[in-house]
């Protein structure tokens, strides 16, 4: 169990790293991420307000995809 746990571990360090990289190197590429349409911008003299609606919702998505086929993928 516990040695399961810690490959996960090392699973997730690995693939923050390499989201890590490719956000500094490639900074242009996800430039449109916080920009969709449906994402709420409220900015005022002193203030400013962002709550990036659309993108949560395309993060979950995506999260939900890949969990349901690493589910398939080990149930079949």
């Amino acid at each position: 169990m516990n040695e399961q746990i810690g490959k996960w571990f090392i699973v997730g360090g690995i693939l923050l790293l390499l989201a890590g990289i490719i956000l500094l190197y490639f900074k242009n590429a996800f430039s449109w991420f916080g920009n969709l349409p449906g994402d709420i911008k409220i900015q005022k003299e002193n203030s400013s307000f962002f709550f990036p609606l659309t993108s949560m919702l395309l993060i979950s998505l995506v999260l939900n995809l890949i969990l349901w086929i690493i589910r398939w993928i080990k149930n079949h």
